[in-house]
């Protein structure tokens, strides 16, 4: 079994960056795709970034040209550059992972709140 483990939300004010990290205990360059989908208390849970095998990335409009999606195969690792960050953004961020076969694999969850 796949474990994802996020880490680096926190408390931040407006205008400023996180950098979120998924840790998965598989080699990354094995999934299909990995992503940070984000829910927000009262909301749906949608897709904020994603970065395929092939190393395509697709960003939900909201944050284009704010958050950057990476990965670094070597350490098992994706990353989720946020910066000019908006109250809007307040959410609880959660890491995903698509098998080329079989279900996807999600983490708990990392805590970002941005204020006023």
């Amino acid at each position: 079994q796949v474990q994802l483990v996020e880490s680096g939300g926190g408390l931040v004010q407006a205008g400023g960056s996180l950098r979120l990290s998924c840790a998965a205990s598989r080699n990354t360059f094995t999934f299909k795709a990995i992503g940070w989908y984000r829910q927000a208390p009262g909301k749906q849970r949608d897709l904020v970034a994603s970065i395929s095998n092939t190393g395509s990335t697709n960003y939900a409009d909201s944050v284009k040209g704010r958050f950057t999606i990476s990965r670094d195969n070597a350490k098992n690792t994706v990353y989720l550059q946020m910066n000019s960050l908006k109250p809007e953004d307040t959410a609880i961020y959660y890491c995903n992972a698509k098998q080329y076969l079989g279900a996807d694999y999600w983490g708990q969850g990392t805590q970002v709140t941005v204020s006023s």
